[in-house]
């Protein structure tokens, strides 16, 4: 801990040796799932039978790959459009969060603070089952009271969207608000003596300051929402996402096509991670 001390030479190696198998463990699945997406076999299982594109480009029934399977790219579509109105709603709601929590003193706060983080230490799949029989109670209720058909309350996109946004929205709350409870408040006080005005300031000053941990917060409620599986899974309907896609091909059989559609999600989750990593350093810098 205090590089001045003198550590005996064991030490050091085995803290090296747990560094190493640390990232081993967290690597070696990831790397063995991407080198079987390239095997020239219709198993994603050894032996290794030479290099092939064909699961990722392959267009005949047996070796069919992710650009040529229409119903996977449908699925993929389908993520993508619930994941961007779950960001959006996500980051909207939490950046009012933030504000809410970190620069107002009102009764009862802390308890609805941890009213917010239930989500968090909920299973998905209670969350998700807790959502549909509420919602279907309420659907039927419309529907046999008022004789109203409410779609929107039955399994589907919205459904789905409302269960994501009910606990991607505290992880995007908690990462904002940690932001703005750094932020100095006299430049915004030295604003208002120079006689901006409330919106001024916010626009100019705030939430540019906010803004790492936006774009931060919003590749995080992406990615979560694109790769959500537990909840997604009690609410969705025919327009099945890609998480459910793949198991629902899991179960008929593993092809090496699942290998590549996962490495193409790591790719894509590495780039929007960078992202983030560049986004912050620039606006820290």
């Amino acid at each position: 801990m205090i590089p001045s001390i003198s550590q005996p030479p064991s030490l050091r190696w085995t803290y090296r040796a747990y560094i190493l198998l640390f990232y081993i463990f967290l690597i070696a699945p990831l790397a063995v799932v991407a080198t079987f997406a390239f095997n020239d076999s219709l198993f994603p299982s050894l032996p290794w039978n030479g290099f092939t594109l064909d699961w990722f480009t392959g267009d005949t029934p047996q070796r069919l790959g992710v650009f040529s399977d229409s119903a996977m790219l449908e699925s993929v579509g389908v993520s993508a459009f619930i994941a961007f109105f779950v960001t959006a709603l996500s980051i909207f709601v939490a950046t009012t969060n933030a504000f809410l929590f970190e620069r107002y003193d009102f009764r009862f706060k802390e308890f609805l603070y941890m009213l917010m983080l239930l989500p968090l230490v909920i299973p998905g799949v209670i969350l998700g089952i807790s959502i549909l029989i509420s919602s279907n109670s309420m659907a039927n209720y419309m529907d046999e009271v008022f004789n109203l058909e409410v779609e929107f309350l039955r399994p589907g996109l919205v459904l789905v969207i409302l269960g994501q946004f009910a606990f991607i929205t505290t992880i995007a709350t908690m990462v904002i608000g940690a932001r703005l409870r750094k932020m100095d408040r006299s430049l915004e006080e030295a604003a208002y003596n120079l006689g901006a005005s409330k919106t001024a300031v916010l626009r100019t000053i705030t939430l540019p300051y906010l803004r790492p941990a936006m774009v931060g917060a919003a590749i995080v409620a992406f990615l979560m929402s694109f790769e959500n599986f537990n909840t997604t899974l009690m609410l969705t309907s025919s327009d099945s996402p890609l998480t459910i896609t793949m198991f629902d091909r899991l179960r008929e059989g593993s092809t090496p096509e699942l290998n590549a559609v996962s490495l193409l999600l790591m790719i894509v989750s590495g780039v929007l991670a960078l992202i983030s990593v560049f986004v912050q350093k620039k606006e820290d810098s």
